[in-house]
This record gives structure tokens, C-alpha cells and sequence, in this order.
């Protein structure tokens, strides 16, 4: 399925929308499997925050997250004075939902390489507990691991004290307070050096923040904000002023394609019209679908 946001339905492709700035295209539907069928090498970089826990995104837990009840997302309390929003648990997952996790991973890093261009880039938001769960089978898949991003932003994840014994130990935190977000960045192997791979495929490297300033892998970043929220009601939305940043790098001379097969509020898309590029994104979840087509053009025309 996929969805037309011109007035005129002959003025662009079909499933294709004309920004004024960049086309994008929108699909319903599965993300693996859009790559699997999509042709070898069309797609010059993927940047996508997956579900990487897999089981908070299944029907059924997204229900009890839309009414308040919790399951694997994780209703906080309040702490400091702040009203802290859902939380997967991953402390929760099971061997067999980790064995499950691996087996997603699987077929999505070997559909990922498939579609990408020899020296295309890989950028894929992850989450400190299972980062190695999620890379492991991007780089036995044939990917190289070209470093990672990290995201410096406070999220109001761990630093609990012990449930139900705060006060027993009240200098005790469970878990280190989160202030950090990894990003992996990898890429398909070249087709020979760097630059054969610019000159054939637009591919091969990361595009410099200036001309004397290389982009760099430690980004400040405050939580998402409330404005861009409303926008898109997005559990795992993240902000433009940062996905603005690695979306313009993932494509080195500003030519190509970007991929977001697990799309969720939008965040990548926009990003990408904001910056002028071209992109695709796909979301499994109809009403994350609708959430996305409706905020798209909104969040690519706010100020950073």
C-alpha cells in the first residue's frame, strides 16, 4: 500500500509525495520484506531506530500500551518532579524472545545487504542492554562496522533505587542513569577503493558537517520535544535537530536514497526532507502509519 500527498494525483509517481523540497514515499506494510523484494542495490543508505526488542511492538503489547496497562512497556512513576513517559523493559526478555530477537536481526541485516548499494551506509538506533544482540548479525551477515554514534542525551532510564526497599537502600541504584544512545554505523563492503564507490554509487563514506569539519560520532541531543511529540504520538520518537544530523551524513555527496523500513512517527522522513533528500519509509503498524503520513510535513518545516 502506499499513500500520494499531492492535490494533483497525476504530478508525481504513484506513492510518491512532492514536498516543494524532496520526494519521499510512503508504504504500509513489512520493512524486512520490502527490502527482500526490493532490486539489489537501489537504496544509498538506511537510517531506521528498529524495534529492537522486537516484543513491545507486537499487537498485543501495543494495546496495553494505548491503554495505560503497561505489559513489557514499562509505566514509570514520576521521579525527580518529572512525569516520565513508557520505557520497553528489556530486563524482561526472555532466551526464547532474545533467540527471536537474533532471528529478526538475521533476516533484516540480510535484506538490508541486499538492497544496498556497495558502500552504502547502515546508521541503526539500538539501546545499551542489547546493542550486541543487534549487531552481532549485521556484521555476520557480511557488514562492516564503521563505529558508532553516540547520542548524549538524558533519558530518564535507570538510576531507580531497589523496588519496594527505596528506603532501605536508599543509596543504591539498580542500574546506571541513562545519558547515553547508541547509534551502530556500518557499511556494505566496497566495490574496490572509496572512491570508485563515490563515483559509481554516490556511496562509500560519511558527508562532512563543513568543508573543514568531518562529521563527528558524539552528538549532544536533549529528549524529544513535547512540540514534535504532539505531532507525531510516537513512543520511540526522536528529535530533528539529531536525526537531521545523521540523516545529511548517511549520503556522502548529498545524491542517493534514504531507507527507513521500520518508521514508526516519521522522524527519519522528515529529516530527510528537511535536508533535501529523497527517501522511502515503511511502517507495519497502521495506526503508527497514519500517525507518520499526518506529521511528515510538519516536523520537516520546524526550526532545529
Amino acid at each position: 500500500m502506499s499513500f500520494v500527498g499531492s492535490d494533483d494525483l497525476d504530478a508525481v509517481p504513484k506513492g510518491v509525495v512532492e514536498s516543494g523540497v524532496a520526494r519521499y514515499e510512503l508504504r504500509l506494510g513489512d520493512g524486512v520484506a520490502f527490502m527482500a523484494a526490493r532490486r539489489a542495490a537501489s537504496i544509498e543508505a538506511i537510517v531506521t531506530d528498529p524495534p529492537y526488542g522486537v516484543r513491545e511492538y507486537e499487537p498485543v503489547e501495543q494495546a496495553k500500551l494505548r491503554l495505560g496497562r503497561g505489559g513489557v512497556w514499562r509505566i514509570p512513576p514520576a521521579l525527580d518532579g518529572n512525569v516520565r513517559r513508557p520505557l520497553p523493559r528489556f530486563t524482561v526478555l526472555t532466551d526464547a524472545d532474545r533467540a527471536r530477537l537474533a532471528r529478526f536481526f538475521e533476516l533484516f541485516a540480510s535484506a538490508a545487504l541486499h538492497v544496498l548499494a556497495p558502500g552504502g551506509h547502515l546508521m541503526i538506533a539500538t539501546q545499551p542492554l542489547l546493542s550486541h544482540l543487534v549487531y552481532a548479525p549485521l556484521v555476520a551477515a557480511g557488514f562492516e562496522k564503521r563505529g558508532e554514534i553516540v547520542r548524549l542525551v538524558q533519558t530518564l532510564r535507570g538510576g531507580d533505587r531497589p523496588k519496594n526497599a527505596e528506603r532501605e537502600f536508599a543509596g543504591v541504584s539498580v542500574m546506571a542513569r541513562s545519558a547515553w544512545e547508541p547509534w551502530g554505523v556500518f557499511r556494505k563492503p566496497c566495490e574496490g577503493r572509496v572512491q570508485d564507490n563515490l563515483r559509481r554509487y554516490k556511496t562509500g563514506g560519511l558527508r562532512r558537517t563543513e568543508d573543514d569539519r568531518p562529521f563527528a560520532d558524539v552528538i549532544r541531543s536533549a529528549p524529544t520535544r513535547s512540540a514534535e511529540r504532539e505531532l507525531a504520538p510516537h513512543p520511540s520518537l526522536k528529535p530533528q535537530s539529531f536525526m537531521r544530523q545523521i540523516v545529511r551524513a548517511a549520503l556522502p555527496l548529498g545524491e542517493g536514497r534514504v531507507l527507513d523500513p521500520f518508521m514508526g512517527g516519521g522522524s527519519t522522513i522528515a529529516a530527510a526532507v528537511a535536508v533535501g533528500y529523497p527517501s522511502i519509509g515503511v511502517e507495519l503498524d497502521p495506526n503508527y502509519f497514519a500517525v507518520a503520513k499526518a506529521a511528515i510535513p510538519k516536523l520537516s518545516k520546524l526550526a532545529r
